[in-house]
């Protein structure tokens, strides 16, 4: 999360005229709390007493804690895209703008709780979300290589394959497997690719 950052389909709660500051101000809260502690442990009472508001204010936001959940994932997702874009769109080289994109969506990552991406993992509708934007990131990535083959900065080399490996790893880090197995968070395994990949593609 780890994962890849794309703009999701789905929106966050539609906010009507009346109320829609204060009700805006609590969803930014609402998703700063569940990526700075996850979800699961959480119900509907505790969220309420957290946020010094009653569950029906929370209900005003989404049905239920279910959909609560999936929109503040989204939320998160479709923000950090933005950011991440806006790096990339800084960069020229096509070796620094692969650098840029990947340390950059490490960077979004990296403030974020364990415990939310356990969560997240855990819970299907997010775990879908998270997925659906790993998926994207990988393609990303993909053009990226491409780029820097045409411009003569990296190597020749099989992109499908590469994107494919690339893609492989980063569903790995989405599901928990590379946490499990490296005890690398998130934005740690998805700065090591980075550094793994330049290494491997650029010209000697």
């Amino acid at each position: 999360m780890g994962g890849g950052i794309e703009t999701p389909a789905a929106d966050p709660p539609k906010l009507t005229a009346r109320g829609a500051p204060r009700r805006s101000a609590l969803f930014e809260e609402l998703v700063a709390l569940l990526v700075g502690e996850g979800f699961a442990r959480l119900t509907l009472d505790d969220l309420a007493a957290r946020l010094r508001c009653s569950k029906r204010t929370l209900y005003g936001l989404a049905g239920s804690k279910e959909q609560l959940v999936r929109a503040a994932v989204v939320h998160f997702f479709r923000r950090a895209t933005a950011r991440v874009e806006a790096v990339l769109a800084a960069a020229t080289d096509p070796a620094e703008r692969l650098a840029a994109y990947l340390r950059a969506v490490s960077a979004e990552l990296a403030p974020v709780s364990p415990q939310f991406f356990d969560d997240v993992a855990a819970f299907e509708p997010a775990a879908e979300v998270y997925e659906r934007n790993t998926r994207a990131a990988a393609g990303r990535v993909q053009q990226l290589i491409e780029e820097g083959v045409r411009a003569g900065v990296f190597r020749e080399v099989h992109v499908t394959f590469a994107a494919d490996v690339i893609s492989s790893v980063m569903v790995r880090i989405q599901r928990r497997q590379v946490a499990a197995a490296t005890g690398l968070a998130d934005a740690e395994a998805y700065e090591q690719l980075a550094e793994l990949l330049l290494s491997g593609l650029r010209r000697a």
